[in-house]
């Protein structure tokens, strides 16, 4: 029978959303109110039946290994765990992941043992919901050694994917690592009789989303060298030398890299059709279960907004915006294009006291704040009568002491105290 572990990268540095990733690692940021990054590729794996999954990481990886310990606990009869490898030192090697197929060689002796007859490897960083059962399905129907799953993407994304030409047989006969906005590609165009309806728009080309499957002993063997990265080494490698299968995906699938993409798609599910959907009950996206109490809404306007478990939100107007976990929100706030993380932890009234002794603002938004277009991560707090985002037409990029300023967002970091009255 055939046996899939499956492999999530946990990721580098994350320094296109820094500083979101300044003390945690990409996969562990918060996203959609509750979630984690990781959850989303975890879930899609569980799904679909690869209940045996590692967690590769490295960088800034506490956060994630404290959510992963704290969520993915499988029973006894299900032979399931999520499971984290940290990069270590040993006799055969003592470095860092050099590279995302490094982490998987680094690791082929913990894998091993489970005498796997096939690896998924799914980047721990992505937005999408797929039925990877099918996926394998279609990979072991093709008789080829590797598949690769596949995006449609116009020209201009092209730029900064890797680019598949496929034949008839949707077998890759070419592939370009991030071919640029003028490199000429036209004839890597999916062909005219694979296009369907929903393959449109300027979407003309097929990128990978770096999401593989390998027979187990042919992903040894494309490891046998001293290649570092999957898309820019081992990719073409293989296609030198064997047929590659493409899976093409039709459905929603963001790459979350920049802190521009972070904050749509964020702000995307708070739309009455949102393009990526958590109400699937038969397809559920998990997380870590807090046990919280439902949200209290005081005498608020709330317009095409989500809000999360354990909120008081008094007296405040929300529109287009995501409200996380344990947000407390006081009269008069007013958020429009925010996504706020929420909080950690509840503050005691001891400490409530103790902060306003020492003019520290309590954790969450004060009274007749206003805030638009911005990012609030976890445990910050923002005293009362704040303005941000409101007083200029453009806002320039850069590191401002209590805030930055990225892609046009404004982003409040983890931990931060913003002072009453503060203008940004």
């Amino acid at each position: 029978m055939n046996k899939v572990l499956s492999i999530v990268l946990g990721g580098g540095k994350g320094t296109r959303l820094f500083p979101l990733t300044k003390d945690r690692s990409k996969p562990a940021v918060p996203f959609g109110g509750k979630y984690r990054i990781v959850d989303i590729p975890i879930s899609n794996c569980i799904n679909s039946g690869f209940n045996q999954i590692y967690i590769l990481t490295q960088f800034n990886s506490a956060s994630l290994h404290l959510h992963i310990a704290r969520t993915y606990n499988f029973d006894n009869f299900s032979n399931g765990f999520a499971e984290i490898l940290a990069a270590e030192q040993t006799l055969t090697h003592s470095g860092w992941y050099e590279g995302t197929a490094d982490a998987v060689r680094k690791n082929l002796t913990h894998f091993r043992p489970h005498k796997p007859t096939h690896y998924l490897i799914v980047s721990g960083d992505q937005l999408y919901r797929m039925d990877l059962a099918d996926m394998f399905k279609k990979h072991v129907e093709s008789g080829c050694k590797l598949t690769i799953a596949c995006t449609m993407v116009d020209r201009e994304a092209a730029s900064s994917f890797g680019i598949a030409k496929i034949d008839k047989d949707q077998r890759i006969v070419e592939f370009q690592e991030k071919p640029g906005p003028t490199k000429d590609i036209s004839d890597c165009k999916i062909p005219t009789s694979l296009r369907t309806d929903r393959r449109s728009n300027g979407k003309d080309f097929l990128a990978s989303m770096g999401i593989y499957i390998f027979n187990a002993d042919y992903m040894e063997q494309s490891l046998d060298n001293e290649y570092m990265d999957f898309g820019k080494e081992v990719i073409p490698h293989v296609l030198a030398t064997e047929p590659v299968n493409a899976y093409p995906f039709d459905g929603y699938w963001e790459d979350i890299g920049t802190i521009k993409s972070f904050y749509e798609a964020n702000l995307d599910l708070t739309s009455i059709n949102p393009s990526f959907n958590f109400y699937d009950e038969n397809h559920p996206f998990y997380t870590h279960p807090r046990n919280l109490p439902a949200s209290k809404i005081n005498f608020c306007n709330i317009n095409q907004a989500l809000t999360c478990e354990g909120c008081i939100i008094t007296n405040a107007s929300i529109a287009k915006s995501i409200v996380g976990i344990r947000t407390i929100i006081e009269t008069g706030a007013s958020l429009d294009g925010v996504v706020c993380m929420g909080a950690d932890f509840y503050e005691t009234d001891i400490e409530r006291t103790a902060n306003l002794k020492k003019g520290t603002p309590n954790i969450g938004i004060g009274r007749g704040t206003i805030i638009r277009k911005a990012i609030i991560d976890k445990n910050a707090r923002i005293g009362e009568n704040c303005r941000i985002g409101f007083d200029k037409a453009e806002y320039k990029d850069g590191d401002y002491d209590l805030y930055f300023i990225v892609d046009g967002v404004i982003i409040i970091p983890k931990n931060t105290a913003i002072p009453s009255g503060t203008v940004i």
